[in-house]
């Protein structure tokens, strides 16, 4: 990669149960220089969760005492808890001549946006509530009501799909490997400046595909059974 360039910034949001995490892993473990921003948090780890794996977990005292030296790209309160990105990352990202990466919420990809107008955003969305609903099962022993409220978030959530840039639509796991694949390498190649081989233009290709304006009608079924739903389940 150009080390003078300035780094490009990713953002990646999706609902909870999406399989983005899954996605993020593929996409760090095969793209070369793409670093990802670990975001801070105020509340406790879960499950198997690492400090400075999954979140860097502080507490609340040290995320405002960071907020006051203004160490944050973006920060939210959510449910009382604090979850924030450091401008550490794009500092260093930028030293090593890479580009930067964030998974972060539809709140903080607004902040985001404002900040870094040239940031490329990437929505994630389930194939739809059903798929949704049984992913969460699956993988959680959340209650009934704890899955409910997941839903039902989500549902809140894909309404802003068509502030992002692209939106995937994660059904098949490789086959969404490779376009979030193809999304990031058609972004580099863009930035380039130069004639692209037919390889190169069929990634951008692609990519483009997965353009808001290019898949608002394969999004509208998947918002529908989501509207669809009833507020409350019985499980």
């Amino acid at each position: 990669m150009n080390s003078f360039r300035k780094p490009l910034v990713f953002i990646i949001s999706a609902p909870s149960g999406s399989g983005k995490s899954t996605l993020v892993n593929e996409l760090i473990r095969l793209v070369p220089g793409l670093d990802f921003s670990v975001s801070y948090t105020t509340r406790s780890p879960r499950g198997s969760e690492q400090n400075g794996k999954q979140y860097y977990f502080i507490r609340r005292e040290e995320f405002e005492e960071m907020i006051r030296d203004n160490e944050f790209l973006e920060h939210a309160d959510v449910f009382g808890n604090y979850y924030g990105t450091a401008r550490r990352f794009l500092r260093e990202a930028e030293a090593d001549g890479h580009d930067l990466l964030l998974d972060i919420d539809v709140q903080g990809a607004q902040q985001m946006k404002q900040k870094l107008a040239d940031a490329i955003s990437i929505f994630v969305l389930p194939p739809d509530r059903k798929t949704l609903e049984w992913r969460l099962r699956k993988r959680s022993e959340d209650s009934a009501e704890v899955i409910e409220h997941r839903l039902v978030k989500a549902g809140g959530e894909i309404e802003n799909y068509s502030k992002y840039d692209y939106v995937l639509i994660n059904d098949k796991l490789e086959e969404s490997s490779e376009v979030l694949q193809a999304i990031v390498l058609s972004e580099r190649l863009r930035h380039s400046g130069r004639i692209l081989t037919p390889p190169e233009q069929q990634t951008v290709n692609m990519a483009d595909r997965h353009r808001l304006a290019n898949v608002k009608d394969r999004v509208e079924p998947i918002l529908a059974s989501f509207r669809a739903a009833p507020q409350s389940a019985h499980f």
